[in-house]
């Protein structure tokens, strides 16, 4: 344990040394975004609402795992939808009185928190929130899927905790960055540039915007649309930090469906492997060894939309033993001192995501 927190104090430090001094009217501030794996405050939710009740399940199982950790604050849109989430969470073992769930009623349109939810910066060591434009991943999913009280959360979220907020007039969403926690981001230039968010942006412009925003010196930018991601792309499902320099890329391999000759699934995660190297990172592929049918439809099992707490992670699991139990050992070496669960959620997943889709990870504060 000793050698853990010596490990955890001195990666904190180097990321110290090594934040971004930015100028903001006049001030030279010091600005970097914590890497998920850094002491968090609080893990965040929005309970499925009527349409997505199919996702209770996975949602129960993910809150218990969580608040045996650390605080998790649950928003939902109406008492009724806090009775049933209480009630699969006792369903699954759980009490929803557990001292370290929170419940706060806050309307939203969805159940996807990591998207329209905060963007947390450290600027001169204060904590802000960035409440980026929002518009349900570019209308992807139709115009009947709405998205305004989602885009006020995090000035709500802000209120409750103490936080200033600051608007980000540019449509993106979280689940579409990566973060080091000392200098760089990566993200997929095929969401944020994408026309139907950002009309007439350009990799330059966003390259200045990214950096002033969060602090950072470096902008790895892949391109690229995995097969039926409607999202377009989003980082969490394609290549993810695990610390300052190593990114684990996923890799169709095995019986995998993506891993077909001509499968553009495949070049996406290559070619983001080449750019992640060229910019100086190690990389590790995360293989994608089989498939499963559920709903009539093939799911590839892809591991990396993981969520880092204090002490845990949880991926998403796909109702294989033989693929769970392989990804869970993975990561149990990318994250090692860390308990691993792996939670069957094909309902999130049949729908576009996973846990870390769904969760908000708010970091800590030293002293605070």
């Amino acid at each position: 344990m000793l050698r853990r927190e010596m490990l955890v104090c001195l990666f904190i430090g180097l990321s110290i040394m090594n934040t971004v001094v930015v100028e903001s009217e006049g001030q030279v501030l010091t600005k970097r975004v914590p890497a998920e794996w850094e002491p968090q405050e609080a893990i965040w939710l929005q309970w499925p609402g009527p349409w997505e009740q199919s996702y209770e399940t996975a949602f129960a199982r993910m809150s218990n795992v969580i608040a045996r950790y650390q605080p998790l604050h649950i928003l939902y849109a109406s008492p009724r939808i806090r009775s049933g989430a209480r009630a699969a969470i006792e369903r699954q073992g759980g009490d929803p009185d557990h001292p370290n769930i929170r419940w706060h009623a806050v309307p939203s349109d969805n159940a996807w928190m990591r998207d329209n939810g905060p963007v947390y910066v450290l600027e001169d060591g204060a904590l802000r929130a960035q409440n980026w434009g929002f518009d349900a991943w570019g209308g992807a999913f139709g115009a009947e899927v709405t998205f305004q009280r989602d885009y006020q959360v995090p000035v709500i979220v802000g209120k409750m905790t103490g936080l200033p907020v600051d608007t980000i007039d540019i449509v993106h969403e979280r689940g579409n960055l990566e973060f080091n926690g000392v200098d760089t981001v990566l993200l997929n230039w095929s969401v944020i540039g994408d026309p139907r968010r950002n009309r007439d942006y350009t990799r330059a412009r966003a390259e200045a915007d990214l950096k002033r925003h969060f602090g950072v010196s470096k902008v790895v930018l892949i391109e690229g649309v995995p097969e039926g991601d409607l999202t377009n792309g989003h980082i969490d499902g394609i290549a993810r930090f695990i610390n300052s320099t190593t990114v684990v890329v996923a890799d169709c391999t095995g019986s995998s469906k993506c891993r077909a000759v001509g499968s553009q699934t495949q070049a996406v995660f290559d070619t983001a492997a080449k750019t992640i190297k060229a910019a100086g990172f190690t990389v590790i592929r995360d293989p994608i060894e089989g498939f499963v049918e559920y709903r009539g439809n093939t799911f590839d099992t892809n591991y990396l939309n993981w969520l880092v707490g204090n002490g845990f992670a949880i991926t998403v699991g796909f109702g294989d033993p033989r693929t769970d139990a392989a990804a869970k050992a993975r990561l149990e070496t990318y994250f090692p001192g860390r308990d691993i669960y792996v939670i069957e959620m094909l309902e999130s997943w049949a729908a576009g995501g996973g846990v870390h889709c769904h969760t908000n990870d708010m970091p800590a504060v030293t002293g605070r």
